[in-house]
Protein backbone atom coordinates (compact mmCIF):
# COMPACT_ATOMS: atom_id res chain seq x y z
CA UNK A 1 0.00 0.00 0.00
CA UNK A 2 2.69 2.42 0.78
CA UNK A 3 4.21 1.87 -2.50
CA UNK A 4 1.00 2.45 -3.97
CA UNK A 5 0.74 5.84 -2.21
CA UNK A 6 4.16 6.91 -3.02
CA UNK A 7 3.06 6.20 -6.85
CA UNK A 8 -0.15 8.09 -6.66
CA UNK A 9 1.45 11.58 -4.86
CA UNK A 10 0.15 10.27 -0.85
CA UNK A 11 2.96 9.73 0.69
CA UNK A 12 4.24 13.02 3.08
CA UNK A 13 7.27 14.18 1.35
CA UNK A 14 10.08 14.02 3.41
CA UNK A 15 11.25 17.14 5.06
CA UNK A 16 15.01 18.72 4.00
CA UNK A 17 14.84 20.93 6.52
CA UNK A 18 14.13 21.86 10.44
CA UNK A 19 14.30 23.74 12.89
CA UNK A 20 15.21 22.19 16.16
CA UNK A 21 14.60 24.29 19.88
CA UNK A 22 16.83 23.86 22.76
CA UNK A 23 13.63 22.19 24.38
CA UNK A 24 13.77 19.49 22.08
CA UNK A 25 10.87 20.69 19.80
CA UNK A 26 11.11 20.00 15.79
CA UNK A 27 9.89 22.28 13.25
CA UNK A 28 9.64 20.35 9.66
CA UNK A 29 9.89 21.74 6.43
CA UNK A 30 11.38 21.88 3.01
CA UNK A 31 14.65 23.86 2.97
CA UNK A 32 16.22 26.20 0.28
CA UNK A 33 18.90 28.62 0.28
CA UNK A 34 22.55 27.43 1.97
CA UNK A 35 22.55 23.96 3.04
CA UNK A 36 24.20 23.05 6.08
CA UNK A 37 23.07 23.91 9.63
CA UNK A 38 23.68 27.48 11.86
CA UNK A 39 23.11 27.60 15.39
CA UNK A 40 20.92 30.92 16.80
CA UNK A 41 18.30 32.73 18.58
CA UNK A 42 14.78 32.51 16.66
CA UNK A 43 13.09 35.65 16.54
CA UNK A 44 9.80 36.77 14.03
CA UNK A 45 9.39 39.99 12.17
CA UNK A 46 6.60 41.67 10.97
CA UNK A 47 7.67 43.80 8.31
CA UNK A 48 6.00 42.95 5.05
CA UNK A 49 8.49 44.08 2.67
CA UNK A 50 12.55 44.68 2.74
CA UNK A 51 13.48 40.76 3.77
CA UNK A 52 17.21 41.29 2.07
CA UNK A 53 17.65 44.48 4.08
CA UNK A 54 16.70 42.48 7.22
CA UNK A 55 18.85 39.71 6.33
CA UNK A 56 22.17 41.80 5.77
CA UNK A 57 21.23 44.02 8.92
CA UNK A 58 24.73 43.38 11.37
CA UNK A 59 22.67 43.77 14.31
CA UNK A 60 20.84 40.32 12.85
CA UNK A 61 24.42 38.48 13.52
CA UNK A 62 23.91 34.92 15.67
CA UNK A 63 19.94 35.22 15.02
CA UNK A 64 17.41 33.31 12.85
CA UNK A 65 14.81 35.07 11.41
CA UNK A 66 11.02 34.19 11.36
CA UNK A 67 8.85 36.05 8.86
CA UNK A 68 5.35 36.57 9.74
CA UNK A 69 4.02 37.70 6.58
CA UNK A 70 4.15 34.96 4.23
CA UNK A 71 4.81 35.93 1.10
CA UNK A 72 8.41 36.16 1.47
CA UNK A 73 11.22 36.25 -1.35
CA UNK A 74 8.40 37.03 -4.59
CA UNK A 75 10.21 40.08 -5.58
CA UNK A 76 13.71 38.39 -5.75
CA UNK A 77 17.27 40.11 -5.05
CA UNK A 78 19.58 42.39 -6.05
CA UNK A 79 22.71 43.98 -5.58
CA UNK A 80 21.40 47.41 -3.62
CA UNK A 81 19.17 46.32 -1.03
CA UNK A 82 21.91 45.17 0.69
CA UNK A 83 22.73 46.57 4.40
CA UNK A 84 26.43 45.04 5.52
CA UNK A 85 29.08 47.26 4.09
CA UNK A 86 31.87 44.35 4.43
CA UNK A 87 29.74 41.59 2.24
CA UNK A 88 33.19 39.51 2.59
CA UNK A 89 33.38 39.09 6.05
CA UNK A 90 29.74 40.27 7.82
CA UNK A 91 27.16 37.89 7.82
CA UNK A 92 23.27 39.45 9.62
CA UNK A 93 21.28 36.70 10.20
CA UNK A 94 22.09 33.10 10.38
CA UNK A 95 19.21 31.69 8.97
CA UNK A 96 15.12 32.44 7.64
CA UNK A 97 12.08 30.64 8.22
CA UNK A 98 8.78 31.30 6.01
CA UNK A 99 5.61 30.32 5.14
CA UNK A 100 4.92 29.92 1.48
CA UNK A 101 7.29 28.33 -0.84
CA UNK A 102 9.82 30.82 -2.46
CA UNK A 103 9.02 31.40 -5.89
CA UNK A 104 10.31 32.81 -9.01
CA UNK A 105 10.88 36.59 -8.78
CA UNK A 106 8.54 38.94 -10.19
CA UNK A 107 10.08 42.91 -9.84
CA UNK A 108 11.49 45.13 -12.44
CA UNK A 109 14.84 45.42 -9.96
CA UNK A 110 15.20 41.47 -9.28
CA UNK A 111 18.89 40.34 -10.35
CA UNK A 112 18.26 37.28 -9.09
CA UNK A 113 15.90 34.72 -7.51
CA UNK A 114 15.99 34.70 -3.46
CA UNK A 115 17.06 31.05 -3.25
CA UNK A 116 20.00 31.76 -5.31
CA UNK A 117 20.95 34.80 -3.40
CA UNK A 118 20.54 32.79 0.11
CA UNK A 119 23.00 30.47 -1.44
CA UNK A 120 25.20 33.36 -1.73
CA UNK A 121 25.02 34.56 1.31
CA UNK A 122 25.72 31.12 3.05
CA UNK A 123 21.67 31.55 4.99
CA UNK A 124 20.01 28.68 5.54
CA UNK A 125 16.57 28.71 4.72
CA UNK A 126 13.28 26.89 6.21
CA UNK A 127 10.15 27.25 4.45
CA UNK A 128 6.09 25.58 4.82
CA UNK A 129 5.99 26.87 8.38
CA UNK A 130 3.13 27.82 10.49
CA UNK A 131 5.35 30.68 10.98
CA UNK A 132 1.96 32.54 13.04
CA UNK A 133 2.16 29.72 15.26
CA UNK A 134 6.00 29.59 15.69
CA UNK A 135 5.44 33.87 16.54
CA UNK A 136 2.74 33.47 19.23
CA UNK A 137 5.43 30.46 20.59
CA UNK A 138 7.79 33.14 20.70
CA UNK A 139 5.43 35.56 22.60
CA UNK A 140 5.09 33.35 24.67
CA UNK A 141 7.80 31.94 26.12
CA UNK A 142 10.36 33.92 24.43
CA UNK A 143 13.07 33.96 21.71
CA UNK A 144 14.07 30.25 21.32
CA UNK A 145 17.63 29.24 21.15
CA UNK A 146 17.95 26.72 18.16
CA UNK A 147 19.56 25.14 15.36
CA UNK A 148 18.31 25.63 11.55
CA UNK A 149 19.11 22.53 9.20
CA UNK A 150 18.64 22.24 5.76
CA UNK A 151 19.79 18.72 3.66
CA UNK A 152 18.41 18.22 0.66
CA UNK A 153 18.37 14.60 0.94
CA UNK A 154 16.82 15.02 4.44
CA UNK A 155 19.33 13.23 6.24
CA UNK A 156 19.71 14.49 9.72
CA UNK A 157 21.40 13.80 12.96
CA UNK A 158 18.22 14.17 15.31
CA UNK A 159 20.06 13.66 18.66
CA UNK A 160 22.92 15.60 17.96
CA UNK A 161 21.21 18.95 16.65
CA UNK A 162 19.14 18.70 19.85
CA UNK A 163 22.62 18.46 21.55
CA UNK A 164 23.89 21.81 19.94
CA UNK A 165 20.93 23.77 20.27
CA UNK A 166 20.43 22.67 24.25
CA UNK A 167 24.40 23.70 24.61
CA UNK A 168 24.45 26.90 23.16
CA UNK A 169 24.66 29.60 25.62
CA UNK A 170 22.38 32.20 23.54
CA UNK A 171 23.08 36.19 22.56
CA UNK A 172 22.77 37.02 26.72
CA UNK A 173 26.10 38.00 28.25
CA UNK A 174 27.58 37.43 24.36
CA UNK A 175 29.48 40.29 22.49
CA UNK A 176 29.37 40.06 18.80
CA UNK A 177 29.85 43.20 17.58
CA UNK A 178 33.78 41.81 16.74
CA UNK A 179 31.83 39.63 14.54
CA UNK A 180 30.46 42.50 12.45
CA UNK A 181 32.75 45.95 12.95
CA UNK A 182 35.05 47.54 10.67
CA UNK A 183 39.02 45.90 10.25
CA UNK A 184 39.88 49.67 10.10
CA UNK A 185 38.97 53.32 9.12
CA UNK A 186 36.95 54.16 5.96
CA UNK A 187 35.27 57.46 4.57
CA UNK A 188 31.86 57.35 3.48
CA UNK A 189 30.47 59.25 0.35
CA UNK A 190 27.60 57.49 -1.04
CA UNK A 191 23.88 59.05 -0.67
CA UNK A 192 20.75 57.64 -0.73
CA UNK A 193 18.84 55.75 -3.60
CA UNK A 194 16.51 57.87 -6.26
CA UNK A 195 14.31 55.78 -8.90
CA UNK A 196 16.01 55.70 -12.15
CA UNK A 197 19.67 56.88 -11.31
CA UNK A 198 20.46 54.50 -8.24
CA UNK A 199 22.61 55.92 -5.31
CA UNK A 200 24.25 59.17 -5.82
CA UNK A 201 27.85 60.37 -4.35
CA UNK A 202 28.43 63.01 -2.11
CA UNK A 203 29.36 66.71 -3.58
CA UNK A 204 30.25 68.48 -0.38
CA UNK A 205 30.44 68.57 3.24
CA UNK A 206 29.82 71.03 6.49
CA UNK A 207 30.66 68.60 9.18
CA UNK A 208 33.30 66.14 10.38
CA UNK A 209 31.58 63.26 11.66
CA UNK A 210 33.41 59.98 13.25
CA UNK A 211 30.78 56.72 13.18
CA UNK A 212 31.63 54.25 15.99
CA UNK A 213 30.93 50.80 13.97
CA UNK A 214 29.19 48.49 16.34
CA UNK A 215 27.89 46.72 13.04
CA UNK A 216 26.52 49.81 11.05
CA UNK A 217 23.81 50.13 8.59
CA UNK A 218 24.95 51.51 4.69
CA UNK A 219 21.48 53.25 4.65
CA UNK A 220 22.46 55.31 8.15
CA UNK A 221 25.94 56.42 6.43
CA UNK A 222 24.04 57.31 3.28
CA UNK A 223 21.63 59.97 5.47
CA UNK A 224 24.74 61.33 7.35
CA UNK A 225 26.31 61.72 3.62
CA UNK A 226 22.79 63.64 2.24
CA UNK A 227 22.90 65.75 5.42
CA UNK A 228 26.51 67.16 4.44
CA UNK A 229 28.83 64.94 6.47
CA UNK A 230 32.15 64.27 6.10
CA UNK A 231 31.97 60.49 7.53
CA UNK A 232 34.94 58.68 9.09
CA UNK A 233 34.20 55.02 10.06
CA UNK A 234 36.02 53.59 12.62
CA UNK A 235 36.50 49.87 14.10
CA UNK A 236 34.16 49.67 18.01
CA UNK A 237 37.30 49.23 20.04
CA UNK A 238 39.11 52.57 18.69
CA UNK A 239 39.93 54.99 21.73
CA UNK A 240 38.57 58.45 22.83
CA UNK A 241 41.89 59.67 22.16
CA UNK A 242 41.79 58.00 18.97
CA UNK A 243 38.48 59.77 17.97
CA UNK A 244 39.09 62.85 19.30
CA UNK A 245 42.43 63.22 17.57
CA UNK A 246 40.35 63.37 14.42
CA UNK A 247 38.39 67.03 15.68
CA UNK A 248 35.15 65.59 14.79
CA UNK A 249 32.23 67.96 14.70
CA UNK A 250 30.52 64.92 15.35
CA UNK A 251 30.16 61.48 16.53
CA UNK A 252 27.51 58.48 16.09
CA UNK A 253 27.49 55.55 17.87
CA UNK A 254 25.90 52.35 15.37
CA UNK A 255 23.77 49.96 15.92
CA UNK A 256 24.97 46.15 15.88
CA UNK A 257 23.70 42.59 17.85
CA UNK A 258 24.51 41.50 21.07
CA UNK A 259 24.67 42.00 24.44
CA UNK A 260 24.91 45.90 25.28
CA UNK A 261 26.58 44.79 28.42
CA UNK A 262 28.94 43.07 27.24
CA UNK A 263 30.27 45.19 24.38
CA UNK A 264 29.77 48.11 26.88
CA UNK A 265 32.77 46.48 28.81
CA UNK A 266 35.07 48.75 26.56
CA UNK A 267 32.88 50.85 24.57
CA UNK A 268 31.21 52.28 27.33
CA UNK A 269 34.53 53.94 28.75
CA UNK A 270 35.08 55.29 25.30
CA UNK A 271 31.63 57.39 24.97
CA UNK A 272 32.46 58.32 28.68
CA UNK A 273 35.04 59.98 27.18
CA UNK A 274 33.32 61.34 24.00
CA UNK A 275 30.76 63.03 26.48
CA UNK A 276 33.17 64.39 28.54
CA UNK A 277 34.31 66.38 25.39
CA UNK A 278 30.91 67.43 24.32
CA UNK A 279 31.23 66.39 21.31
CA UNK A 280 27.56 65.82 19.99
CA UNK A 281 26.74 62.61 19.97
CA UNK A 282 23.53 60.61 18.47
CA UNK A 283 23.11 57.14 18.88
CA UNK A 284 20.75 54.28 17.17
CA UNK A 285 19.60 51.16 18.68
CA UNK A 286 23.33 49.33 20.31
CA UNK A 287 24.49 52.92 20.04
CA UNK A 288 21.38 54.03 21.70
CA UNK A 289 21.89 51.56 24.89
CA UNK A 290 25.60 52.30 25.46
CA UNK A 291 25.02 55.61 25.56
CA UNK A 292 22.47 54.92 28.39
CA UNK A 293 25.24 52.57 30.10
CA UNK A 294 27.80 55.29 29.48
CA UNK A 295 25.44 57.60 31.68
CA UNK A 296 25.06 54.80 34.31
CA UNK A 297 22.01 53.29 33.54
CA UNK A 298 21.47 49.55 32.53
CA UNK A 299 19.93 47.05 30.00
CA UNK A 300 17.89 44.11 30.00
CA UNK A 301 17.00 41.00 27.44
CA UNK A 302 13.64 41.07 26.22
CA UNK A 303 11.19 38.21 25.92
CA UNK A 304 10.49 38.72 22.54
CA UNK A 305 12.30 41.56 21.15
CA UNK A 306 11.35 44.28 18.81
CA UNK A 307 11.78 43.73 14.88
CA UNK A 308 9.23 44.88 12.48
CA UNK A 309 8.22 48.20 10.44
CA UNK A 310 5.40 48.98 12.69
CA UNK A 311 5.89 49.71 15.13
CA UNK A 312 4.15 52.74 17.01
CA UNK A 313 6.64 54.78 19.50
CA UNK A 314 5.84 58.43 20.77
CA UNK A 315 8.03 61.61 20.71
CA UNK A 316 7.74 63.29 23.59
CA UNK A 317 10.19 66.28 22.78
CA UNK A 318 6.66 67.02 19.69
CA UNK A 319 3.87 64.61 21.26
CA UNK A 320 3.82 63.17 18.03
CA UNK A 321 3.43 59.26 17.31
CA UNK A 322 5.87 58.01 14.48
CA UNK A 323 5.61 54.66 12.84
CA UNK A 324 9.28 53.25 13.02
CA UNK A 325 10.80 50.34 12.13
CA UNK A 326 13.00 48.32 15.17
CA UNK A 327 15.07 45.01 15.77
CA UNK A 328 16.51 44.61 18.84
CA UNK A 329 16.40 41.96 21.73
CA UNK A 330 17.63 44.20 24.31
CA UNK A 331 16.34 47.63 25.92
CA UNK A 332 17.61 50.05 27.94
CA UNK A 333 15.45 50.22 31.76
CA UNK A 334 14.08 53.51 32.04
CA UNK A 335 13.90 53.23 35.77
CA UNK A 336 17.93 53.11 36.21
CA UNK A 337 18.03 56.49 33.88
CA UNK A 338 19.89 58.85 35.34
CA UNK A 339 18.54 62.83 36.70
CA UNK A 340 20.92 64.23 33.14
CA UNK A 341 18.73 61.43 30.92
CA UNK A 342 15.21 62.28 29.84
CA UNK A 343 13.33 59.75 28.33
CA UNK A 344 12.58 61.04 24.64
CA UNK A 345 10.92 58.33 23.17
CA UNK A 346 8.58 55.40 24.22
CA UNK A 347 6.90 52.32 22.58
CA UNK A 348 3.41 52.50 22.80
CA UNK A 349 3.37 48.61 22.08
CA UNK A 350 4.80 47.86 25.74
CA UNK A 351 5.75 51.02 27.02
CA UNK A 352 9.38 49.99 26.70
CA UNK A 353 12.05 52.96 26.09
CA UNK A 354 13.10 54.06 22.85
CA UNK A 355 14.76 57.22 23.19
CA UNK A 356 16.56 59.69 25.41
CA UNK A 357 18.74 62.74 25.65
CA UNK A 358 21.31 64.47 27.50
CA UNK A 359 20.86 67.73 29.39
CA UNK A 360 24.01 68.25 30.40
CA UNK A 361 25.43 67.30 26.98
CA UNK A 362 24.86 67.74 23.35
CA UNK A 363 24.15 64.21 22.96
CA UNK A 364 20.74 61.94 21.87
CA UNK A 365 19.97 58.61 21.66
CA UNK A 366 16.90 56.21 20.63
CA UNK A 367 16.03 52.67 20.02
CA UNK A 368 14.25 52.15 16.89
CA UNK A 369 15.85 52.59 12.79
CA UNK A 370 15.00 56.01 11.67
CA UNK A 371 17.46 55.08 9.01
CA UNK A 372 13.97 53.05 7.55
CA UNK A 373 15.42 50.47 5.60
CA UNK A 374 13.30 48.75 5.39
CA UNK A 375 10.64 50.63 6.87
CA UNK A 376 8.81 53.95 6.90
CA UNK A 377 10.42 57.17 7.13
CA UNK A 378 8.71 59.22 10.03
CA UNK A 379 11.80 59.26 11.98
CA UNK A 380 14.44 60.87 9.88
CA UNK A 381 13.85 63.93 11.18
CA UNK A 382 16.22 62.76 14.09
CA UNK A 383 19.07 63.29 11.60
CA UNK A 384 18.67 66.82 11.07
CA UNK A 385 18.38 67.35 14.98
CA UNK A 386 21.93 65.91 15.08
CA UNK A 387 22.70 68.43 12.39
CA UNK A 388 21.12 71.08 14.52
CA UNK A 389 23.53 70.21 17.39
CA UNK A 390 26.56 70.29 15.79
CA UNK A 391 25.41 73.65 13.98
CA UNK A 392 24.71 74.97 17.42
CA UNK A 393 28.16 73.84 18.95
CA UNK A 394 30.12 75.76 15.84
CA UNK A 395 28.18 78.66 16.39
CA UNK A 396 28.77 79.26 20.21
Amino acid sequence: MQDQAKQQGWAKPRPTALLVMADGTVIEGAGFGAPGKAVGEVCFNTAMTGYQEILTDPSYAGQIVTFTFPHIGNVGANDEDVETVDLDHVQGARGVIVQAPVTAPSNFRASKDFDDWLKERGIIGLSGVDTRALTVLIREKGMPNAVIAYDPEGDFDLDALKAEAAAWPGIDGMDLVPDVTAAQDYGWTETTWKLGSGYGVQDGTRFKVVAIDFGVKRNILRLLADAGCDVKVVPATTSAEDILALDPDGVFLSNGPGDPAETGKYAVPTIQKILEARVPTFGICLGHQMMALAVGARTMKMRQGHHGANHPVKDFTTDKVEIVSMNHGFAVDPATLPANAVETHQSLFDGSNCGIALTDRPAFSVQHHPEASPGPRDSHYLFSRFIEMMEKRGAA
